[in-house]
C-alpha cells in the first residue's frame, strides 16, 4: 500500500467518525501493520500538508493531524461512492464537462483529468468528459478549487445526436477492464470470506486481524473508483459482476466490523484539548445511509 492512499482509507473508514483528528504516533502505529515504516509515514504526512490535504497542530511535543476542506472533499467523495447504493433509475441526463486549459497550466490540467476520473467521468472525446451521475456540485467545487472557471464548461444533455447511450459508454469506459477488476476482487476475497466465516464461528479471529483485513478490503475496493463509474443500475447488464463484488465487500466488511473498530479504538489517541462526539455506529456500519 502507498502511504497517501492508506491515510485516506484510515480517515474515511475510522478517523472521521472519531473527531477527525489523530496523533501522528497513532497513525504510525496503525500504518505499521501494512509494512510502512515510521519514516515513510512521516514523509507522506508532510507531503499531504504541503499539498493542502492535511493540517497539523502541536500540543506539547505531540503533533495532531486532520483533513483540510480540500482533504475532506477528496475523502468524502470516495467514501460516498464506496458506501452509497448505486442509483436504480437514471434521470436521463448526461453531465458533460469540456475544457481548454493552456499548456503553461499542464500540471493543473493533469490534476483535473485525475479528479474527473476519480469522480467517475469518462473521456468521450478530446477534452470532453461525461457521466450519467448527478455530480454537478462536486465538479463545480473542483473547478473553483483549481480556479478553472474561465477554462471549462459544465452542462447537461438528455441525448447525443451522433451516438446512442451504449456507444457513449463504450467510448468513455473500458467495461471489459472494469469487469475483469471485479472478477479479480471476487477471486481474491471469495475464499477469504469463507475463511473469515469459519474463524468468526469458532471465535478464533483477533481484533488486530480483523482491523488489518477490514482495512485491506476497503483499500482494495476503493481502487474501483479509478475504474468503475458506478453507473445507475438501469444502464448496466442485469447480470453485472459488480453487483456480486459489492455484495462480497459488504459481507466481509460487516462480518469483522466490530472487532476491527475495537482494535482501532485501542490504538487511537485524540488531542487532550478536545472532546469530540464519536459516531461508533457509523464507524461499524457506514452502509446505514448515504454520506451527505
Amino acid at each position: 500500500m502507498k502511504p497517501r492512499g492508506l491515510m485516506f482509507t484510515l480517515f474515511g473508514e475510522y478517523i472521521q467518525h472519531y473527531g477527525g483528528e489523530i496523533w501522528i504516533g497513532s497513525m504510525i502505529r496503525l500504518m505499521s501493520h501494512f509494512g510502512l515504516s515510521e519514516s515513510s509515514c512521516r514523509g507522506a504526512t508532510l507531503r499531504m500538508v504541503q499539498q493542502g490535504f492535511f493540517e497539523s497542530r502541536k500540543i506539547g511535543n505531540k503533533s495532531y493531524y486532520s483533513l483540510t476542506n480540500k482533504g475532506k472533499r477528496s475523502m468524502l467523495d470516495g467514501v460516498s461512492r464506496v458506501y452509497t447504493t448505486p442509483i436504480d433509475n437514471w434521470d436521463g441526463f448526461w453531465r458533460i464537462y469540456t475544457y481548454s486549459v493552456p499548456e503553461e497550466m499542464r500540471e493543473v490540467r493533469n490534476q483535473l483529468r485525475k479528479e474527473l476520473m476519480w469522480l467517475g467521468f469518462g473521456p468521450i472525446s478530446n477534452s470532453v468528459w461525461a457521466t450519467p451521475n448527478p455530480l454537478e456540485k462536486q465538479v463545480m467545487e473542483m473547478v473553483n478549487d483549481h480556479h478553472l472557471n474561465d477554462y471549462g464548461i459544465l452542462f447537461t444533455s438528455s441525448s447525443f445526436v451522433s451516438h446512442d447511450n451504449q456507444e457513449i459508454i463504450n467510448k468513455g469506459w473500458d467495461m471489459k477492464k472494469i469487469e475483469s477488476k471485479h472478477l479479480e476482487f471476487m477471486d481474491k476475497y471469495g475464499e477469504k470470506y469463507e475463511q473469515l466465516k469459519e474463524g468468526a464461528w469458532h471465535n478464533s479471529l483477533t481484533d488486530e486481524q480483523c482491523f488489518i483485513i477490514r482495512t485491506e478490503v476497503v483499500h482494495e475496493y476503493r481502487k474501483f473508483l479509478f475504474f468503475d463509474p458506478n453507473f445507475p443500475v438501469d444502464l448496466l447488464p442485469k447480470d453485472w459482476i459488480g453487483f456480486k463484488a459489492r455484495e462480497l465487500f459488504f459481507n466481509i466488511h460487516q462480518l469483522i466490523a466490530i472487532p476491527a473498530i475495537r482494535y482501532f479504538e485501542s490504538n487511537f489517541e485524540q488531542a487532550p484539548d478536545t472532546n469530540p462526539v464519536f459516531d461508533r455506529n457509523r464507524a461499524i456500519n457506514p452502509f446505514i445511509n448515504s454520506i451527505e
